[in-house]
């Protein structure tokens, strides 16, 4: 292994392990043989160690058996590999057998007259026995991930071939009868992508992966309606235009996909990321500290050449037609700052080095700590443009006014119109395009690097496709199809906004140093525990036109969990039933939220009506909670938190009963599925509405509890008037955690495809 699990590179197998599982598959196998080494080190053993030695010993080779099964299973359904597979499963089989046997406690006799007796005789023997194990077992886990990859190719494959098919198909009988065939190709290819998505190691891997495939997701409903557009209307220009662009973008993306699981550099795919200030910003300043340790670790000259091609980068943001002139000489002021630091550091270190100096000297200590301070606040400044910017523009946007003018003039027929606001939708485009390369700039993150420049393209692409869009139904503004096909384009440019808004969230809890401070998702409700009366309720999937209609809905529960998420962390007591109650709520509502998009957990509808069972129980709890902290508060104050929990306690009795009442069909299941996470919706905009006002009033009660008692004495009197709470199977501190697990999309009803 070029990076061995256990960094013991005792054991090289020669091979990479790039994913998650194989390492994980291999971390318990490399400790119990460390461990079996480990005591060769003191060949005088006592029968207890002895007995623990060959314990281990046997529980290797039992491991290395039940492995080799399942090694010699995949081989048998794999013919171009079994060769190889069937020689790594024979050495590994005989490497377990060989350490069974130098651990076997019978082998050994006692040779020392206090008892202890002598094992591992044959050192060489059990260090090669290990040697081989680790090596064919890598193998064997490498060459069943080979198996993952060609399974990933023949179903990109087989999704080429339909798509080829579906661009080719001339009458709407015929394009049905494929585009069922390649939804549920997707639906395979989106579960594949997935998993292997979450087993990368790499994490620019993974960013790569998730943007390709997210593309995916949304380019499917494009192509569906841009597709029924051009066949209802064959000799309209702007139609083609649009289905072109989709398929070709689909295609991009499931050749990237491709690029990504084998490690391949098509002629298109060899740029790098753009130099970003960011890591321009850390390696001049990573150079600058290194002279500490080493006044020739560099060169002035070439500490020059790092400031100044850092300093062009700023260029971006200084030439940029947005920047404000105030902005703009803030920036040129630090970056000359920069300059007059980093002269002063130059000239006390040649000093240091004319004085044959072996270390940094006070003055280049000083120089070193103003130069680093200084590119510190330049950096600060760049991410304040840049994310002020991003922000504004978001405001902008939030209003979708060129989209609502646009869908307008083209049912009304207007070209003229359609042309005038086009021309203002492209200019915001521009403005987006430029803020994510600014984005890009600040992020701090390779994997956000590349989630901005994803966003950059997707604003780049989606524009034009919007437009011409718009101007198929100008020219046909009775046609149905044309504006279902304008309405699912206006869709993405607002889910990409939306995405837009979450990079940015991210991007500051970088800056902040939140990284990686990722909320833990609830698992599913258990089985039966909140679901008695619905035992008979079929499960079901949501199809892909009503997984399009409840999309909206769905982001905006994801940017309500995001606020409540920002809310609690400004509470100093983490700990109070409240911060908890919330996080927990929010939680639920994210879960809801990934439903939406076909993610996560929550499968079925049925999985989503448990889910907000427990959610409307878990938010009567955080009512009881605030009743309770109502009770410390003065007359004015307390009034305000009960008006507030009582639309709370309607609200999450109003979740539960709907998620109760039994829904029969599918018109009845899909509405009952907007209402719930409607009423979810509701729930937490209380929630947050609420949070900040607590706060408030928590820090107000712990002051005075400062002056007139002690803190005991308030936990006292609140856990006496806290009512118990059942057994936690909801809170978020006890429950199992789980992420975004896979892609999915739901095609199943494909009755949208009908002629319209």
């Amino acid at each position: 292994m070029a990076s061995s699990p256990c960094g013991n590179s005792n054991f090289d197998s020669g091979l990479e392990i790039k994913t998650r599982s194989v390492e994980q598959t291999l971390i318990p196998l490399v400790s119990q043989i460390t461990t079996l080494i480990n005591h060769k080190d003191k060949p005088k053993k006592s029968e207890r160690t002895l007995t623990a030695i060959h314990r281990v010993g046997q529980a290797v080779s039992a491991a290395v058996g039940r492995f080799v099964a399942v090694g010699e299973a995949i081989a048998a359904e794999n013919q171009e590999l079994k060769d190889e597979m069937g020689q790594a499963c024979f050495e590994a089989r005989r490497a377990g057998d060989a350490i069974a046997q130098l651990t076997d406690v019978g082998a050994t006799l006692p040779s020392q007259s206090d008892g202890r007796v002598t094992v591992f005789s044959d050192r060489t023997g059990m260090v090669k026995a290990a040697r081989l194990l680790l090596s064919s077992v890598t193998k064997v886990l490498v060459l069943a991930d080979r198996i993952v990859i060609k399974q990933i190719i023949t179903s990109r494959n087989k999704v080429l071939v339909t798509l080829d098919h579906l661009e080719r198909v001339s009458t709407f009988q015929e394009f049905v009868q494929i585009f069922s065939q390649f939804g549920n190709e997707m639906v395979e290819f989106a579960h594949l992508t997935g998993d292997r998505q979450n087993d990368l190691k790499d994490e620019k891997k993974k960013a790569r992966m998730a943007a390709a495939r997210a593309v995916l997701e949304k380019c499917t409903m494009m192509l569906l309606t841009a597709s029924k557009t051009c066949l209802r209307h064959p000799d309209c220009e702007s139609a083609r235009m649009n289905k072109d662009a989709v398929f070709h973008r689909m295609r991009c993306a499931l050749e990237q996909v491709i690029e990504i699981v084998t490690e391949a550099r098509s002629s298109g795919e060899t740029k790098i990321l753009p130099a970003s200030i960011y890591n321009g910003i850390k390696d001049f300043k990573s150079s600058v500290e290194c002279l500490r340790e080493n006044l020739y670790s560099m060169s002035p000259q070439s500490m020059d050449s790092q400031l100044e091609a850092l300093v062009e980068r700023t260029e971006d943001f200084t030439d940029s037609a947005y920047t404000s002139h105030e902005q703009r000489q803030a920036i040129l002021s630090l970056c000359q700052l920069a300059r007059q630091d980093t002269q002063q550091l130059v000239h006390a270190w040649v000093e240091a080095q004319s004085a044959h100096a072996k270390e940094a000297t006070e003055s280049m200590e000083v120089a070193i700590l103003k130069t680093c301070q200084s590119v510190s606040d330049l950096k600060r400044e760049l991410h304040k443009v840049a994310v002020g910017r991003a922000s504004d523009l978001l405001k902008v946007h939030g209003e979708q006014l060129p989209l609502r003018a646009l869908k307008a003039a083209g049912a009304e027929g207007n070209l003229e119109a359609v042309a005038e606001y086009s021309r203002t939708l492209t200019e915001q485009k521009e403005q987006l395009v430029e803020t994510c390369r600014l984005l890009c700039h600040v992020s701090g993150t390779e994997p956000l690097e590349i989630t901005c420049i994803h966003a950059e393209e997707t604003f780049h692409v989606i524009g034009p496709q919007i437009i011409s869009a718009a101007q198929t139904l100008a020219l046909h503004p009775s046609s149905k199809i044309a504006k279902e096909n304008l309405e699912v384009f206006c869709e993405a440019w607002e889910s990409q906004l939306c995405d837009m808004a979450m990079l940015l969230r991210e991007i500051n809890d970088v800056f902040e140093g939140k990284r990686g401070d990722k909320r833990p998702y609830l698992s599913l409700p258990r089985p039966g525990k909140h679901s008695a009366n619905l035992k008979t309720a079929k499960a079901v999937k949501l199809d892909a036109e009503e997984q399009t209609s409840i999309a909206k809905l769905g982001l905006e529960l994801r940017l309500l969990s995001s606020d409540v998420d920002t809310e609690l962390e400004k509470w100093e007591d983490q700990e109070h039933d409240i911060v908890r109650q919330s996080q927990s709520l929010a939680s639920m509502a994210y879960n809801m939220y990934l439903f939406t998009r076909g993610e996560g957990l929550l499968k079925t509808t049925l999985d989503l009506f448990h889910q907000a069972e427990v959610l409307s129980e878990e938010g009567l709890q955080l009512c009881s909670s605030l009743r309770t902290f109502s009770t410390q508060l003065v007359d004015e104050e307390k009034s305000v938190v009960m008006t507030e929990m009582e639309k709370l306690v309607a609200l999450c009795q109003q979740l539960q009963m709907g998620a109760k009442t039994p829904a029969q069909g599918k018109t009845a299941t899909f509405q009952k599925v907007d209402s719930s996470i409607q009423t979810t919706r509701g729930i937490l905009a209380v929630v947050l509405s609420l949070l900040p006002l607590c706060n408030k009033l928590n820090r107000k009660c712990k002051s005075e509890r400062s002056s007139l008692g002690s803190p005991q004495d308030w936990r006292e009197r609140q856990d006496a008037s806290t009512p118990a709470k059942e057994d936690g199977a909801h809170n978020s501190k006890n429950s199992n955690g789980f992420g975004v697990k896979s892609l999915e999309k739901h095609m199943a009803g494909l009755n949208l495809l009908e002629s319209k």
